[in-house]
């Protein structure tokens, strides 16, 4: 099992930039696929980027490809998002979750943190 905390959000400008932290707790950190996903209320959860098991791959969803950047550190246990170019429409509770398979589907993801607010006034 896995347990993730995340860290990092807040309220910024637009055109700002942030970056999330979640942190894992036990030893098999790294034999898990990372993701980040976001809810705006009112809406789903979508799906916001992933890292494989190495970090070798990652993959975006389009309304954040370029802007945004996950990257993982298995000797600590922490996945990150840096997220640059901020928009209001990036206004949501930000997930860190954990799957054992590289995919993009929240329903695959098993583990779930708390989430963290992020803000983005124009």
């Amino acid at each position: 099992q896995v347990q993730l905390v995340e860290s990092g959000g807040g309220l910024v400008q637009t055109g700002g930039s942030l970056r999330l932290s979640c942190a894992a707790s036990g030893r098999t950190f790294s034999s898990y696929v990372m993701g980040w996903f976001r809810q705006a209320p009112g809406k789903e959860r979508e799906f916001v980027a992933t890292i494989n098991w190495r970090g070798s791959h990652t993959s975006y969803a389009d309304s954040v490809k370029g802007r945004f950047t996950i990257a993982r550190d298995n000797a600590k246990n922490m996945v990150y998002l840096q997220m640059n170019s901020l928009k209001p429409e990036d206004t949501a509770v930000y997930y860190c979750a954990a799957a054992t398979e590289y995919v993009e589907v929240s329903t695959k993801y098993g583990y779930w943190g708390q989430g963290t607010q992020v803000t983005v006034s124009s």
